[in-house]
């Protein structure tokens, strides 16, 4: 869904693998994000946290079976944001 507010992009995913967002996983995670020009942003709850960074993704305690919503602030990064849904779909490749 995209946000008509600003030019940002939302997709809502399911943590699917059996330990969770984990430190190894965090990290694959962060390092699509990182490719990004503008924001990554993980939602859960209340939180939100930078996608980019390790140690706050793992802040947001995300076991299996948990929604998160990806924000992306530029819609040029649709990739980065398609990669990291594909890489949650896939269950970290775990």
């Amino acid at each position: 869904m995209q946000s008509d507010a600003q030019n940002e992009l939302l997709r809502e995913v399911v943590i699917v693998n059996a330990l969770g967002l984990h430190a190894r996983s965090a990290a694959k995670l962060a390092k699509i994000a990182q490719k990004a020009d503008k924001g990554v942003w993980l939602h859960h709850g209340d939180e939100q946290v930078d996608a980019k960074e390790v140690i706050d993704i793992l802040t947001l305690g995300a076991a299996r079976g948990d929604r998160l919503q990806i924000r992306i602030d530029a819609p040029a990064d649709r990739d980065t944001l398609d990669q990291i849904v594909a890489l949650v779909n896939s269950g970290f490749g775990e």
